[in-house]
């Protein structure tokens, strides 16, 4: 059994019925770890030490978010930035993240065909994603497909249900893959 850190990031998580009904759909598992990373750290003051043993602790990185300008939420890509250091998660011994995978589970107002070309972004998700991409693979890390959770905001109550327990399985799937 594989162990999942989920370090979800959401600013307003009271006010997103999908990122709360993601979240509520987590299997309980002793495999499965959840940081609610606003929570942990509202002032941005991030224990750089204690997230890098979370990291190590985990053979599965998934991380929960909206898509928020193109990117992540400013306290994830400072988490990004403080945690993953030079020497320890990438560059000259940096190999702790080594074989580790990499996941997001994103949630997006704009409907799937929004991102697309020839949609109202102009670009694929995956382009708007590259800079997570490169991350993982500079860390060493196993770069996977996201979930993805698109056209948030016309989601009617069975697709959301229909999502959570997508969700729920993609996690469950995680889960039981054989580590290494």
């Amino acid at each position: 059994m594989a162990k999942i850190l989920i370090l979800l990031a959401h600013p307003f998580l009271e006010r997103s019925k999908a990122n709360q009904m993601l979240l509520d759909s987590i299997p309980i598992s002793e495999d499965i770890t959840l940081r609610d990373l606003y929570e942990l750290y509202p002032h941005f003051t991030i224990n750089v030490k204690e997230e890098q043993s979370y990291l190590q602790c985990h053979d599965v990185i998934l991380f929960q978010h909206p898509f928020y300008w193109y990117s992540c939420p400013p306290l994830l890509k400072q988490w990004i930035d403080s945690v993953l250091e030079d020497g320890w998660a990438y560059g000259k011994n940096g190999n702790f993240l080594k074989g580790k995978k990499w996941i997001q589970a994103i949630t997006t107002g704009g409907s799937s065909s929004a991102y697309t070309k020839e949609g109202f972004h102009g670009h694929s998700i995956e382009e708007f994603l590259l800079p997570f991409q490169r991350t993982a693979e500079l860390c060493k890390m196993e770069y996977k497909k996201p979930f993805l959770v698109q056209g948030t905001f016309h989601l009617k109550e069975d697709e959301f249900q229909k999502e959570s327990i997508r969700y729920r399985n993609f996690i469950l799937e995680n889960l039981e893959a054989n580590h290494g």
